[in-house]
């Protein structure tokens, strides 16, 4: 989707997608457009072209089960979208965020946002941090055993 909210649908590589500027896609009918990366609001990564590929839910409605880091972005023209990202800040300093929407019943399975489309990103929570071991099973590893049990 490009900055003034007008569908362009086509296909890209994903891998280069926030490395380079202009992005390269193939349309459908077999031509080669170079987009500016400045022009871009959200690329969204769809199963199949329908009319309806942006995801209805933008917030989820309960702490989301996947792992990552919980957050809400906000676009420059003060729309708001939640999702989950890799806890990797490394990923977080590219060029951009790519998300993993509340939606998943839609026909996007993720969403990149070029930072240059956003004025902010929040980080709302932590979600599926490495568990602890409960405190009666380090109590018991540390306490020494009698006879050579």
């Amino acid at each position: 989707m490009l900055a003034d909210k007008r569908p362009l649908r086509g296909y890209l590589n994903p891998v280069r997608l926030g490395q380079c500027d202009p992005v390269d896609l193939l349309t459908p009918d077999g031509e080669h457009v170079e987009i500016p990366l400045g022009k871009v609001r959200s690329v969204f990564f769809v199963r199949e072209f329908s009319d309806d590929f942006e995801p209805e839910r933008k917030a989820f409605l309960s702490r989301p089960k996947l792992d990552g880091l919980w957050v809400r972005l906000r676009y420059t023209d003060g729309e708001t979208l939640e999702g989950v990202v890799p806890n990797d800040l490394l990923s977080l300093l590219d060029n951009g965020v790519q998300i993993t929407h509340p939606d998943l019943n839609s026909t996007t399975d993720r969403i990149f946002v070029p930072r240059a489309a956003l004025s902010e990103v929040t980080v709302l929570g932590v979600v599926g941090i490495a568990r602890r071991k409960p405190a009666a099973a380090a109590a018991a590893a540390a306490q020494p055993r009698l006879f050579n049990e």
